[in-house]
């Protein structure tokens, strides 16, 4: 299986905490979020993984991971940073943000799925946004469901039926070789025939992994949940890095 960490963005928010450092080299009581998860992709023999980097990517000094570089990061946003590698994009693929660590059970919900998409979904999630007024819910990530069905994503989503489940996204993204092949087909598809505002985005350009996975299912491809039970955190602002540091105990 192959591993691809988005890493490409420029830490907007945490610029005053991390200056000119990506977000993902971020250091959480010594070591850096991208070092968490490569120490947990290592630890399950995961060594095939490539780091997609963009400014400041003289920064990146791990060693046995490949390297690809976003040169035009600032024109496009995360589904742009993610196709600039679309040629690996071949196989069984497991996707992550840069700016979240995750424990072993989640990792292993991910490796376990054997469907063609699927997305990691918390339903415990608004638990995650007490106290947490630089980020707040409605900013999450949701993902509304029924019958383990995935319906909807996108952020803030309101007024789910009592027959539905409102989660969140958390960051992690399962490819089969399958997936992979109906992933970049679907994108390379977009690129020639789509123009103007695409899903929630104001454009293809401009767009999340999030509005890629809205087409998927708009398109009628199945995208299924993987719905985790262990420990995550997203580190998006400083008030993020400052609780993480001072609660944050190893997996």
């Amino acid at each position: 299986m192959k591993i691809i960490i988005i890493a490409a963005g420029s830490s907007t928010r945490l610029s005053k905490e991390i200056l000119d450092i990506p977000k993902g080299l971020s250091k959480i009581n010594g070591k850096s979020i991208i070092e968490i998860q490569l120490d947990l992709f290592k630890k399950n023999q995961l060594s095939d993984i490539t780091i997609i980097v963009g400014p400041n990517k003289e920064k990146f000094k791990f060693k046995d991971v490949d390297y690809v570089t976003d040169h035009n990061f600032q024109s496009h946003d995360v589904l742009g940073s993610l196709m600039v590698c679309k040629s690996i994009i071949d196989d069984e693929v497991l996707t992550s943000y840069s700016d979240i660590i995750f424990d072993e059970n989640i990792l292993n919900s991910m490796l376990d799925f054997k469907g063609d998409i699927g997305i990691a979904v918390d339903l415990d999630w608004e638990k995650n946004y007490a106290g947490r007024m630089q980020h707040p819910k409605s900013e999450a990530d949701n993902v509304l469901l029924e019958n383990n069905k995935i319906l909807k994503i996108k952020k803030n989503i309101k007024g789910s039926k009592s027959t539905q489940n409102l989660g969140e996204f958390i960051g992690l993204m399962k490819l089969s070789k399958n997936g992979a092949k109906i992933f970049v087909e679907k994108y390379e598809d977009l690129l020639r025939s789509q123009k103007g505002k695409f899903q929630n985005a104001p454009s293809l350009k401009k767009a999340y992994l999030t509005d890629m996975i809205q087409e998927l299912i708009d398109s009628g491809f199945l995208v299924e949940p993987i719905i985790i039970n262990g420990k995550w955190h997203e580190i998006d602002t400083p008030e993020d890095l400052l609780a993480v540091r001072k609660n944050l105990k190893y997996f």
